[in-house]
């Protein structure tokens, strides 16, 4: 219950949000890291928060069961909240795993996810680093350098970058994403959007048309000014069932702000494609990774 997560959040250092089971379909990724409290139907319907740190028995606790924190003896950690931390990455770094989702497709779509636990160390930790890299690049409050911040890398530097239409003036009304009902209900609406080949100032991305796609978008604000380029796959990317951009584009559409996008409104949704499209191009690391946690799973963390 949310005042029970209140209540430790000061020491919960992050959340692990997850579903019961998959309700949308496609659901994309079946999980997300939260630093703050999460809305219930953050994920499609409802989103559950796991905290690395639990403190409602009285004192501040790593949030593991008994089974995993003899386990992590035998690999020779001690309980702590940097343990917990450890295996609650790793779970995140597994469920946004392309081979992991592919694999077990079927049991995600029934219930709770199921993550194997490593039978070493350094795997583990391995793993945990891949998902301690997801939770800053999932969290927008958190800068990541090359993404969102300092000197970016070639590939995330051409992707939703805002423009505006040779001859015509800068508008950043949002148009045709989103209405609300006389019920106060945001509905989601077509918008623009106009999938092309990727441009020769678009190079650096042809390395990574696995990852992200074989063509990539426009995305339009309205006829005259638009976000250029951004990768199909990061366009279609979903979490816990939703659409991750055009979920936000349809909240902020000029029908219910009645007002254009701010200036930082519009670099949100670039940092946020530019945030996906680096989480997607971990998926070849998060693969080995996985392949070696499930080579050697010692136990299910359920």
């Amino acid at each position: 219950p949310r005042p029970q997560l209140q209540h430790l959040l000061s020491e919960a250092e992050g959340f692990l949000v997850l579903r019961p089971q998959q309700i949308a379909d496609p659901e994309g990724f079946p999980a997300y890291w939260s630093s703050c409290l999460f809305h219930q139907h953050g994920m499609h319907k409802d989103g559950y928060l796991v905290p690395v740190v639990e403190n409602l028995s009285g004192a501040p606790r790593p949030n593991l069961s008994d089974t995993v924190l003899a386990h992590l003896a035998v690999l020779g950690i001690a309980p702590s909240p940097d343990a917990a931390r450890l295996v609650w990455h790793h779970a995140l770094a597994t469920l946004y795993t392309p081979a992991y989702l592919t694999e077990n497709a079927g049991g995600l779509r029934q219930g709770w996810p199921r993550v194997p636990l490593p039978q070493d160390a350094d795997s583990l930790r391995t793993s945990a680093a891949l998902g301690a890299q997801l939770a800053a690049l999932l969290d927008p409050d958190t800068p990541v350098p090359g993404i969102t911040s300092g000197t970016l890398r070639p590939e995330i530097a051409v992707i939703a970058v805002p423009t505006t239409r040779a001859g015509q003036t800068k508008d950043w009304r949002l148009l045709g994403w989103g209405n609300r009902t006389d019920k106060g209900i945001t509905m989601p609406g077509r918008g623009r959007s106009e999938a092309r080949a990727y441009a020769a100032t678009e190079a650096a991305l042809a390395p990574h048309h696995a990852q992200l796609g074989d063509q990539t978008f426009d995305i339009g604000m309205n006829p005259a000014s638009f976000w250029r380029g951004i990768p199909q796959l990061v366009w279609e990317c979903r979490i816990g069932g939703y659409q991750v951009i055009k979920k936000w584009l349809s909240y902020r559409d000029h029908s219910i702000l009645q007002r254009p996008l701010t200036a930082e409104e519009v670099t949100h949704v670039q940092h946020t494609a530019r945030r996906l499209a680096a989480v997607l191009l971990l998926g070849p690391e998060l693969d080995a990774s996985y392949r070696v946690c499930a080579a050697t799973a010692a136990v299910p963390l359920e």
